[in-house]
């Protein structure tokens, strides 16, 4: 499948039509899938920046929609908090899954439903996201000895990316970070109403129910600035 891509700010971008596309697009792949919005498109990152144009960064946020279609490329936004648990549909009964992150009542509480919402889903393992010395050497034995088709890590951004590169490099196989999705998953949080994500306001949401976040949320407001005067 030939799908398009641009750079935004150094960083490679695929312009997916659908979900559909990008699920087709992946079924073969060992690489890492990194979602890509107006902060992490914002950073200043070279070791980021490498990680992300060697895999597949898509367009999570409307910031990085908007950029693609400046550029004359034409996509569709993908929530990864909602992409994953596509993948986990279309591939429950043909792959292997290894679930990483969160704490570790949270991972349990993800693990159970998983169960039950995909009956005969194998999942080869799991564990909480939170390394002591020693533990990625652990994993690392533990990927290559079971195999896992697709690997699910949330720890949040730069962090889980990070840690999937190196797990890469020892089990290939399909990865992709979730930041805080198991926490939705499991109603821990809550996304914003559909209202808010059809009109691309998802961000807005999240600062008036986390006005903390507000110094994060000036990054998609300077990346606006600079899709609407031309530098990207």
């Amino acid at each position: 499948m030939d799908i398009k891509s641009q750079l935004v700010n150094g960083k490679r971008i695929y312009a997916f039509g659908s979900k559909d596309d990008f699920l087709s697009y992946i079924s073969d792949k060992k690489k890492i899938l990194i979602a890509l919005n107006a902060e992490k498109l914002n950073k200043i990152d070279d070791k980021l920046d490498a990680l992300i144009n060697d895999n597949i960064g898509y367009p999570d946020g409307i910031g990085a929609v908007l950029a693609l279609r400046r550029k004359g490329v034409s996509a569709v936004k993908i929530a990864g908090a909602e992409f994953w648990l596509d993948i986990i549909s279309k591939y429950a009964k043909s792959k292997s899954f290894y679930i990483i992150g969160a704490t570790h009542p949270v991972i349990e509480q993800t693990v159970a439903k998983l169960k039950g919402d995909f009956p005969g889903i194998n999942i080869k393992g799991h564990r909480d996201g939170f390394f002591k010395e020693g533990d990625k050497d652990k994993l690392i034995v533990e990927l290559l000895n079971k195999k896992p088709e697709i690997v699910f890590v949330a720890q949040g951004s730069p962090r889980q990316e990070m840690l999937m590169s190196d797990l890469l490099n020892q089990h290939p196989a399909l990865y992709m970070g979730l930041g805080g999705s198991f926490d939705v998953y499991t109603g821990l949080k809550k996304r914003a109403p559909k209202f808010y994500q059809k009109l691309g306001l998802e961000w807005f949401y999240r600062l008036l129910k986390e006005p903390t976040r507000f110094s994060r949320q000036t990054s998609l407001l300077k990346f606006l600035i600079k899709i609407i005067f031309g530098r990207i």
